[in-house]
This record gives C-alpha cells, sequence and structure tokens, in this order.
C-alpha cells in the first residue's frame, strides 16, 4: 500500500472512531442524570477507572506499537 494511501486510510479511520468514541462518552456522561438513572459512588469510580485504562491503553500503544488487550467492562 502506498504511503499516500495508507495515510488516507489513517486519517479517515481515525477521525470516523475517535468522533464515534467521543459520541459514546457523552452518551455515558448522560448516566449521570438521577432523576433517570440510580447508581453508586463505586459504579462511578469503575467506570472512570475503565475509561482511563482504555485511554492510557491507546496511548500506550501508539508510544509503543504494543499489542491490543481487549477489556470487557462489568459493574
Amino acid at each position: 500500500m502506498s504511503e499516500d494511501k495508507a495515510r488516507d486510510r489513517f486519517v479517515r479511520l481515525a477521525e470516523s472512531r475517535v468522533s464515534k468514541a467521543l459520541k459514546d462518552i457523552k452518551l455515558i456522561g448522560n448516566l449521570s442524570n438521577r432523576s433517570h438513572y440510580t447508581y453508586t459512588d463505586e459504579d462511578v469510580k469503575k467506570i472512570n477507572q475503565a475509561l482511563k485504562r482504555a485511554v492510557d491503553d491507546v496511548r500506550s500503544r501508539f508510544d509503543n506499537k504494543g499489542d491490543e488487550e481487549k477489556e470487557i467492562f462489568k459493574l
């Protein structure tokens, strides 16, 4: 694959995937509405930790070209 095509593909996929991730993060934020949902401080802590780990993993993979780690989130 030529460098230009690889770059174009990266930009297209990065824009799409990051936009989707940002939208999904905003939707997670909607869960904070206590008039619609009941949750504990521990639930919030677990959500925040899972999101932080995922972002840290992305950073690490770009820095180190590391292997993908699959994680399933559960409260």
